[in-house]
C-alpha cells in the first residue's frame, strides 16, 4: 500500500498547476483522513508515510489511546489511536484502517485513523478560525475549519496534539537522550 507516494504525486500535480504564483505562497497542503463521521486535515509536511494497520505490541500500563509499538525498519514507533484520544466512538479495525507515520519534533509516531481521504491544497481564505468553546474540552490543537465543497474539514496541529503533556511521548523522548 503506497498511498504516500500517490499523495506526493497529487501534491506535485497541484503545485505544478498553481504555477508557483504569489497566491500559491498563501496555500498549504493537508493530508485528510476520517475518524468516524468527521474529516480531519494535518500538515502534509509532518507525514512520513502511510501504512496499513498492523496490530502493535502492547505496552503495559500505557494509556488506552496508546495502542503499543511497532518496529518500523529498526525504529520502535509508538502507535496512538486518534479515535480514542479524541473521544470518538470506537470503530472496528478494517481494511481501510491505516497508520499515518508522523515525524513530530524529530520523533517518529504512528497515528491510527479510519481511512485516508486525499491531499488537499487549501488557500488561507478557505480556512476559518476554530470556534472558541468554554468547556473542559482541549481544542488547542485545532487550528481551523475549512469548507471544501460539501465537506467540513477540521484542521489540526498534529505536532501540538502529539507533544501535549497527557500524551507523554515527547517528554519520554527527551529523557532517553
Amino acid at each position: 500500500m503506497d498511498m504516500h507516494n500517490e499523495g506526493s504525486h497529487l501534491a506535485r500535480q497541484d503545485s505544478a498547476r498553481s504555477g508557483g504564483s504569489a497566491a500559491a505562497a498563501k496555500k498549504a497542503e493537508f493530508l485528510t483522513f476520517r475518524l468516524g463521521a468527521e474529516e480531519y486535515g494535518i500538515d502534509i509536511l509532518r507525514v512520513q508515510e502511510i501504512r496499513s494497520f498492523e496490530e502493535p505490541t502492547r505496552i503495559a500500563n500505557a494509556p488506552s489511546f496508546i495502542k503499543g509499538v511497532v518496529n518500523l525498519r529498526g525504529v520502535i514507533v509508538p502507535v496512538v489511536d486518534l479515535r480514542i484520544k479524541l473521544g470518538c466512538e470506537k470503530v472496528e479495525y478494517n481494511g481501510f484502517t491505516v497508520v499515518i507515520v508522523l515525524n513530530v519534533r524529530g520523533r517518529v509516531v504512528g497515528a491510527v485513523v479510519d481511512s485516508v481521504s486525499d491531499v488537499l491544497e487549501l488557500s488561507s481564505d478557505l480556512i476559518k478560525p476554530a470556534p472558541e468553546m468554554n468547556t473542559t474540552v482541549d481544542t488547542s490543537f485545532i487550528t481551523g475549519i475549512a469548507s471544501v465543497g460539501e465537506r467540513m474539514l477540521i484542521l489540526m496541529d498534529i505536532e501540538a496534539l502529539m507533544s501535549s503533556a497527557d500524551m507523554g511521548l515527547m517528554d519520554s523522548a527527551r529523557s532517553l537522550q
